[in-house]
């Protein structure tokens, strides 16, 4: 028999270290803030330690605390994400992806209707977050889209998403003359913070001397093709999450290609090793590679 404290302990303690209030979890689980007060009080003598820091007018988690809350609050999600699948239609699967937030927004979340087309029985759960994931610990999520470097680790398969061009990109306000484009000593250089890919190292593969320096970064590589398309510069991107702009014209690429652009993977799947044979799973897996193979 596991010794696990009352679940209507745990849920309360959840709900009071998120509001960092005792009066809004009340407010929340329909219950009295006295009976809150207890609810924890019960938990903290099951734990033998203290998971509240109690002030005057505020309350902050020990140590202790914060790490209870942190495993309870994914517990929690799993829980009410594994509710819901019940309750879904029989035959009906549910597909959990994470996803960097930039290929999500820009690549990604126009074409999951293709895919809802394509396979009807399949529900997309799709979360966005930089940090990275582990899939061993993170049951929730089936698969992990990562933008940057692959996270490899025992039990996880990793494939990157095909090589992607990264381009200088203008507007075409910033370009009247497209034969000849405006230097770049004369434009303001923009680039994304989480990217490794630099204007240093597009200058050198280029044969140019590195001397200028980015004046604008964003940490999300959307903010970036965003800004590049208002007009404040000229940014070094991926080609495939400016797809769009590029084709409607609100994009250009600086130079054409008169000069070198680099190319590599930027955007790595992970999936758990067990899971490859499951339907849903295979099925987005194979739909996603067709989508981006040969797409720069």
């Amino acid at each position: 028999m596991r010794r696990l404290p009352h679940l209507m302990q745990l849920r309360t303690f959840e709900a009071v270290a998120r509001h960092r209030s005792f009066m809004l979890a009340a407010d929340e689980l329909h219950i009295t803030p006295s009976a809150v007060s207890h609810q924890i009080r019960h938990l903290e003598a099951h734990f033998g330690r203290d998971l509240f820091e109690r002030h005057h007018r505020r309350i902050e988690l020990t140590a202790s605390g914060q790490r209870l809350f942190d495993q309870l609050h994914r517990l929690f999600d799993a829980l009410d994400m594994a509710c819901r699948e019940v309750a879904l239609p029989d035959g009906e699967q549910v597909l959990s992806l994470h996803c960097a937030p930039s290929f999500a927004v820009k690549w990604l979340g126009p074409r999951l209707a293709d895919f809802r087309r394509r396979h009807p029985d399949i529900s997309i759960r799709l979360t966005t977050g930089s940090d990275p994931v582990d899939l061993g610990a993170a049951r929730e999520i089936d698969l992990w889209i990562a933008y940057g470097r692959a996270r490899r680790s025992p039990g996880i398969e990793v494939s990157d998403l095909g090589e992607e061009s990264i381009v200088p990109l203008i507007a075409p306000s910033l370009m009247p003359d497209a034969r000849k484009p405006p230097a770049l000593a004369s434009l303001t250089l923009i680039e994304s913070q989480l990217s490794d890919v630099t204007w240093a190292e597009w200058f050198t593969l280029n044969g140019w001397p590195p001397t200028q320096t980015a004046k604008l970064s964003f940490d999300r590589a959307a903010l970036a093709i965003s800004a590049a398309v208002d007009g404040m510069g000229v940014a070094l991107e991926s080609a495939r999450l400016a797809e769009r702009e590029l084709r409607n014209g609100e994009l250009k690429v600086w130079g054409g290609k008169r000069h070198q652009h680099l190319a590599r993977p930027m955007h790595f799947l992970h999936r758990r090793s067990r899971d490859r044979l499951r339907p849903e799973v295979a099925a987005f897996i194979d739909w996603l590679q067709r989508g981006t193979a040969g797409a720069h």
